[in-house]
């Protein structure tokens, strides 16, 4: 008897699809084309200009300094957010009482929009009235206060604390999900052998998160390299290009008119991610084979 088929399913996910499409694939193509043009502005006509955008973008200086600086955001805030998230897991899965409840804090700012952080964590670092320097100075630490935003050396870790503050509670949920899947028959089994908690940790729990670690390193990583909303608000980029990362230059460029000079930056920036995203979960998945 030949079993029947059921293709509803498919009809639920086309409005989906169809969406995805409109909203994304569309755009991007066009997007990929007008990186090739001098659209802007300022004329009337559209002009195919080859790889010039792209020759300007190294040419410029601004575009490079946005990259290493967006590297060095990704770079500390993929490490930060997975270490913070997996030290609060490991603790909130020793806590028996309240455990719904401080997940629940932790995670809390994972909702808020960036847009809002931004502007709740500006008030923190202003210098004058700011919550953090008057903390300082009710501390008795009244040196170390300081333009925290104002800074060169201060303004990308002071975004990168925002963002460690707001996004640690995602890490946390999905590394919390992993340990709770492990089998606590075997964290016992080492625990009545002798084994330490860090031990039981490093030898057993981890290498069975594996996965949890691939998905964790690469949202935080793709997350962290499309930073705009947070970098906007709490700095536009400042002080001088200091915290300028890609998205807020092709948002400048977007702005002063220079629409195909700005895609070429947008194009560049998604070769960059996907290679990136490429070399990661190909690293990634062979270190959960090899555990």
């Amino acid at each position: 008897m030949q079993r029947r088929k059921f293709t509803y399913p498919i009809y639920l996910v086309l409005p989906a699809l169809l969406f995805f499409f409109v909203f994304f694939i569309i755009p991007t193509f066009e997007g990929f084309y007008y990186s090739f043009t001098d659209w802007n502005t300022y004329a009337p006509t559209i002009h195919r200009i080859g790889f010039r955008n792209f020759k300007e973008l190294v040419q410029e200086g601004i575009l490079p300094h946005a990259l290493a600086n967006t590297l060095i955001y990704a770079l500390f805030t993929t490490i930060l957010l997975n270490l913070v998230g997996l030290i609060l897991a490991l603790a909130l899965n020793e806590v028996k009482i309240l455990g719904g409840f401080f997940r629940t804090i932790f995670y809390v700012p994972v909702v808020i929009a960036p847009l809002i952080v931004g502007y709740i964590f500006k008030a923190i670092y202003n210098p004058t009235f700011g919550l953090l320097n008057k903390t300082l100075t009710m501390l008795g630490m009244g040196a170390l206060t300081h333009s925290w935003l104002s800074d060169f050396n201060t303004a990308l870790f002071a975004i990168i604390a925002t963002e460690i503050w707001k996004d640690s509670g995602f890490n946390m949920i999905i590394y919390l999900s992993g340990i709770k899947a492990v089998n606590k028959d075997l964290l016992e089994q080492a625990r009545v052998d002798g084994a330490s908690y860090l031990q039981r940790v490093h030898h057993i729990l981890l290498p069975l998160i594996a996965s949890t670690f691939t998905v964790n390193l690469l949202v935080s990583m793709i997350s962290s390299l499309k930073v705009f909303e947070i970098v906007l608000v709490l700095t536009g980029g400042g002080p001088g290009f200091e915290t300028e990362v890609i998205n807020t230059f092709v948002y400048r460029k977007f702005a002063s008119g220079n629409w195909g000079y700005a895609s070429a930056a947008g194009f560049l920036q998604t070769i960059i991610i996907a290679l990136i995203t490429f070399v990661m979960l190909r690293f990634l998945k062979k270190r959960e084979v090899s555990l």
